[in-house]
């Protein structure tokens, strides 16, 4: 590049350089060493490429380049002028990259965050991206950022506290509804997330509802008796998204695969007509309830999967109310709806960050469980040159397992992850590097594989020579349904999980799942053994295809025909998992 000696006039003007601002700049964290920049030991320069103007330090002790936006007094780049392809220190043009510092955090993370809360009321809502270093995520398409927008609006004109939800609940209560060709009684249309399991099924379940109520606009109200409205802030603004006091329906907690007002019993029942094949077509003087309740779990059946086709879905547009259960994430069933593709697409052009930019959006930690992992963040984990999480989950009776420690430890080892440690005696000096040690943050109901870990890279010096730290916020022994405290934890370790720069995660696991997503991260994942008597995977680990939680319990049915059909060969972008070999998962599309 050629050296300018002059600043850039007009628009392009390098920004006044103020001494005391440059003696204050330090290496990012991320770098080893910190030093200041006294003014004395650098020339300043400007350059000039593509209509883009740079202010240069170049350094002399030590020898480096800092480059800064003309507009900016943040750096842009860090060079330093050592040797490149065997030129010498002294020439301008031999310069190697050495860093590029992550870029000032966007709180609104790419527009996906509507600006204007409080921002005390709810701190980790703009401050999240400034704890991640994969700053790197995946931008929201212009199109999602305009439809959360809408919904936004949505929710406000039709939720909690308005005309129009007072007028939905009286027609509900009536029993008031209407057929298929005539409009609903009621303005708006409500959908009503059911919340229970554990946090990664009600955080998984929470964002398919949303999703859905989306696509068909209607207004989400999640239940609040498992305690939601206690561990997030509100996602919209200006109203509410938990199901006020008083709703109609006093038992629908308790709505399960045998309830009669099930859209599927009222498939199997013919109390609602959609199978065209058979002749049973619609007409516009079938009469609707008014509402339905979606039993997707588990456990659901046949019939109940027919949720997740089209002539199902032109009969559910018209019900007022659904009310809604499951404990997975249906996100990839809903790529299977050919009348919500086109929509999907231009929502979502990456497939494979679905669930990143939902759970961006809708959770935000309160205050309290923010404290937890801001604190917990600064005090153990900052100053790591790498943030490796390693989630662990253990289904069955026996939860500290030597297969399964072996397996992390596998895992670990063979993608580079981890170092392996010395069996006997210690490094020579020359091999002991002075470096950030890398943290090691392990999540698990029990401290057992926390102290497995902890005790290897004390007790025993690593090949590498670097130092690795294990840390581990609690271990509650067991899975607490409804504690509050609990959840807190839970909720806190979910997020700190998502502050690494790697994740190993166990399969089948909706706690990692959430993990990830947030993460923006595509995970190593642990197979789950086919028993505890097992040998220990091989491989024991694999990468992931995607950052996409997997729906654990998808549809398999052909819809045209009304007969089962596998749903992983629909859709290009829909495959099966890794860890759950009948599940499905969104992957990247390819055009």
């Amino acid at each position: 590049m050629r050296r300018h000696e002059a600043t850039i006039g007009g628009d392009g003007a390098a920004a006044p350089w103020k001494e005391q601002q440059l003696a204050s700049h330090r290496w990012p964290e991320a770098q080893e060493g910190a030093p200041a920049f006294p003014p004395s030991t650098m020339r300043r320069l400007v350059y000039s490429a593509a209509n883009a103007a740079l202010v240069v330090f170049i350094m002399t002790v030590p020898p480096m380049v800092v480059l800064y936006g003309a507009r900016s007094s943040s750096p842009a780049v860090w060079i330093s002028s050592a040797n490149v392809g065997g030129r010498g220190s002294s020439s301008d043009e031999s310069i190697l990259l050495l860093h590029r510092p992550a870029a000032a955090h966007d709180k609104l993370l790419g527009g996906l965050l509507a600006d204007g809360f409080d921002e005390g009321s709810c701190h980790s809502r703009y401050q999240s991206a400034m704890y991640r270093r994969n700053n790197a995520g995946k931008e929201p398409s212009p199109h999602l950022v305009s439809r959360l927008r809408r919904h936004e609006e949505l929710q406000r004109r039709c939720g909690p506290g308005t005309a129009a939800y007072s007028n939905a609940v009286e027609s509900l209560r009536s029993g008031k509804s209407g057929g298929i060709g005539s409009p609903p009684q009621t303005e708006c249309r409500y959908l009503v997330s059911i919340s229970y399991r554990g946090l990664g099924n009600r955080m998984l379940a929470a964002a398919s509802a949303f999703l859905y109520a989306m696509l068909t606009d209607r207004v989400l109200l999640v239940d609040p008796s498992n305690e939601m409205g206690e561990l997030f802030c509100e996602p919209f603004p200006g109203t509410t998204w938990l199901l006020p006091p008083g709703f109609p329906l006093t038992n629908f907690t308790s709505f399960s695969v045998d309830t009669t007002e099930s859209y599927g019993n009222m498939l199997k029942n013919k109390v609602i007509t959609t199978d065209a094949a058979a002749g049973d077509v619609p007409t516009p003087h079938q009469q609707l309830p008014a509402f339905a309740y979606i039993h997707l779990d588990h456990d659901y059946t046949f019939h109940d999967k027919f949720f997740f086709c089209d002539d199902d879905q032109s009969v559910l547009r018209n019900v007022p109310w659904l009310v809604m259960r499951t404990d997975s994430y249906i996100v990839p069933g809903l790529f299977l709806v050919t009348g919500f593709q086109a929509e999907l697409d231009s929502l979502f052009p990456e497939t494979d960050a679905v669930f990143h930019h939902l759970a961006r959006y809708l959770f935000h930690p309160n205050n309290h469980i923010w404290g937890l992992v801001t604190r917990y963040y600064d005090a153990y984990l900052a100053t790591a040159r790498q943030r490796v999480g390693v989630q662990v989950r253990v289904f069955g009776a026996r939860q500290e397992s030597p297969k399964v420690l072996e397996q992390i430890t596998a895992c670990a080892h063979m993608e580079n992850l981890l170092p392996d440690v010395i069996t006997t005696g210690e490094p020579a000096a020359t091999t002991r590097r002075r470096l950030k040690p890398k943290a090691v943050l392990v999540t698990s109901l029990t401290s057992w594989y926390y102290e497995k870990l902890k005790g290897m890279y004390w007790e025993r010096a690593t090949a590498t020579g670097e130092a690795v730290g294990v840390h581990q916020p609690s271990h509650e022994e067991y899975q607490r349904f409804g504690s509050g405290s609990h959840d807190a934890k839970a909720c806190a370790e979910i997020y700190l999980l998502s502050l690494s720069d790697a994740l190993v995660t166990s399969g089948w696991s909706t706690f990692g799942y959430v993990a990830q997503g947030l993460a923006g991260l595509t995970p190593r994942v642990m197979y789950k053994p086919a028993n505890e008597s097992s040998a220990v995977p091989d491989p024991p680990c694999r990468r992931d295809v995607s950052m996409e939680p997997c729906f654990l319990t998808p549809p398999y049915n052909n819809c045209r025909m009304k007969r089962s059909a596998h749903s992983g060969k629909v859709v290009a972008h829909v495959k099966n998992c890794h860890d759950v070999p009948w599940g499905l998962k969104l992957v990247r599309r390819v055009e």
